[in-house]
């Protein structure tokens, strides 16, 4: 008797079936887009919502009746989410999931705007993009060392320490030394001093990789802490008062409406987070160290048997990544902020998610840093317009986002293979 043999399409499909992720993602995605109708659309007045293209309320700006763009947005977001189920073509997935997330927020933000009070209802768009990409700059430069790290095949839970350990050390020594310059120098060391314990643990001693970052994270914090009450507080004029970097203007593309004087009269982090963003992506994906870094963390006995030396690799690939945390601790420091204990609060936990947010991709990182930093600056606007939404909720964001790349709505991740595995040399 002959047999049919069924394609592995159909197979696939059959026991996918009907509440694929698309579908899944589609019904949240209807959900969001009836609240945002029904209850954004009561909720909103019959007010202007301006979107101001400036720092302040003056000059031009983008103007819609709040009851109108909170249902309008809503009924997109329903659009959205209908088309979701409707089973798109795989390739439109994140353009439409996209699409569906910045309507809804537009109709939250319709709603908001609308019902502030008279003479702050308006969004000005400058000072939001600014304060996005500011609150993301510790967030990228951490997902950045993520990255290096775990595409190398070892975990970097250490990030919090890191960026910790940059901060006090820019502050410390450029305190001492009266430089910017000392202290930039001094906090990538303070963060390479970090990473050199978790490689020497990790990669000779074999200690679990998550196990010993979650210990440098607490040895980082103790080392801060007792420095900090010893010196900074006894003696803060000559230990916790680092000169600053000031921003610097880059002629015509500062004059480019709302990104212009948001990313183009800013200081030399910003540019810097942005330049490494631009290398580290073409350096993993266009060059042999790449390569070479990418094959260690996929197979690294492959990459041993081909003569690449998975060690040293390893070793110099999380010293680098520690060096870049520790620039991204020293934004805070030499640029916003004294130093106090326990400055980074988090960041480094957060820049853990948004690497894993982004795939494991420098760009996918970025975006998600800049995702989590609008989060922070929207919850700060909303409550300088007195907004009836807890600032504790809109803190919730970055975690709920987490929360949603694990459950697979924005797409499986998967991490490297040999991500924190030992390697053994045979």
């Amino acid at each position: 008797m002959s047999t049919m043999a069924v394609p592995d399409v159909a197979v696939a499909a059959v026991d996918e079936g009907y509440w694929t992720r698309t579908r899944k993602v589609g019904l949240v995605l209807l959900a969001l887009g009836l609240l945002a109708t029904v209850l954004f659309g009561a909720l909103a007045t019959g007010e202007q919502a301006r979107f101001t293209l400036s720092e302040d309320a003056a000059g031009a700006a983008l103007e819609i009746n709040g009851t109108v763009g909170a249902i309008l947005f809503g009924l997109i977001t329903l659009a959205a989410g209908a088309a979701m189920l409707a089973r798109l073509p795989k390739r439109w997935f994140i353009p439409m999931l996209a699409v569906g997330l910045v309507a809804f927020v537009l109709s939250f933000l319709c709603w908001q705007v609308s019902a502030a009070p008279t003479g702050q209802n308006f969004m000005p768009l400058v000072n939001i993009v600014r304060g996005t990409f500011l609150l993301a700059l510790p967030l990228i430069f951490g997902s950045l060392a993520g990255v290096l790290c775990e595409r190398s095949g070892v975990v970097n839970v250490a990030i919090e320490g890191q960026l910790l350990m940059g901060a006090f050390s820019g502050a410390l020594f450029g305190s001492i030394s009266g430089s910017v310059w000392v202290g930039l120098v001094a906090a990538a060391i303070g963060g390479s001093f970090i990473s050199l314990l978790l490689a020497v643990f990790s990669i000779k001693y074999l200690v679990d990789q998550v196990v010993m970052g979650i210990v440098l994270n607490l040895l980082a914090l103790g080392i801060t802490g007792f420095l900090y009450e010893r010196l900074m507080q006894t003696d803060a004029a000559r230990y916790n008062s680092a000169p600053r970097f000031s921003n610097w203007e880059i002629p015509l593309l500062s004059d480019i409406p709302v990104l212009g004087p948001a990313l183009f009269r800013g200081n030399i982090f910003l540019y810097l987070a942005l330049l490494l963003v631009l290398v580290t992506h073409i350096a993993l994906f266009r060059t042999r160290w790449g390569l070479r870094t990418r094959s260690v963390g996929e197979h690294p006995t492959a990459a041993d048997t081909l003569g690449v030396k998975v060690l040293g690799l390893r070793y110099r690939n999380v010293i680098l990544a520690g060096a870049i945390a520790g620039i991204g601790g020293a934004s805070y420091t030499l640029a916003l902020f004294s130093f106090t204990k326990n400055m980074i609060g988090g960041k480094g936990f957060i820049a853990l998610a948004a690497l894993i947010f982004g795939r494991w991709s420098p760009t996918g990182a970025l975006l998600a840093a800049l995702f989590f930093g609008f989060a922070d600056q929207l919850a700060t606007y909303l409550g300088a317009i007195n907004s009836v939404i807890p600032g504790q909720f809109l803190a919730m964001l970055p975690y709920l986002a987490t929360i949603l790349a694990v459950a697979g709505l924005v797409g499986r991740v998967r991490a490297p293979a040999a991500d924190g595995k030992p390697y053994i040399k045979g």
